[in-house]
């Protein structure tokens, strides 16, 4: 390994390491960060798609409390899981997320599946939410990058360009 390789290392391991230290004391108490379960950490990643935290807490919390398993969500009626995600918008995500939970009970027994092209092929999962699911639920090293990520890092960096524009190769 390189001088100049060794430093790029060290500058990531002293960038993860004060991330990870910063998140620790400041990080906040969500009910779908208790604990590891995929099934949980899914519905919240859906939910927070174009909606506020404190909108959707409760939310989260009715939907878990109707739709305890990937099973309860996959033989629901359509209609009740339109009415319980009511008030949150974007009912496509509602579909969406009940034709992955059949897909995950038909297809991986009712066990949100810990494989990034699985989890990929659920309706509705696209590179954040896969990337969410696998590196919370699973510990894996997804990335899970969106415009908050994006923020975060352009302040650290003081990147002053649009970050989200495509650079020409």
């Amino acid at each position: 390994m390189t001088t100049h390789e060794q430093q790029e290392q060290e500058v990531k391991r002293f960038f993860s390491t004060n991330l990870l230290e910063w998140y620790k004391v400041q990080k906040r108490d969500l009910p779908w960060r208790r604990h590891r379960n995929p099934y949980y950490i899914w519905i919240s990643e859906i939910m927070l798609q174009q909606t506020r935290v404190d909108t959707v807490i409760p939310y989260f919390n009715r939907f878990i409390e109707r739709f305890p398993t990937v099973e309860s969500l996959a033989d629901a009626p359509e209609e009740e899981v339109l009415k319980c995600w009511e008030g949150l918008g974007y009912y496509s995500r509602a579909r969406n997320l009940q034709h992955a939970a059949r897909q995950v009970k038909e297809l991986y027994g009712g066990e949100v599946p810990n494989d990034r092209d699985a989890v990929f092929g659920l309706k509705g999962v696209g590179p954040y939410t896969a990337g969410a699911i696998l590196s919370i639920a699973f510990n894996r090293p997804e990335p899970a990058v969106d415009g908050n990520v994006m923020r975060v890092l352009s302040r650290y960096f003081l990147l002053e360009d649009d970050i989200a524009k495509v650079r020409p190769g």
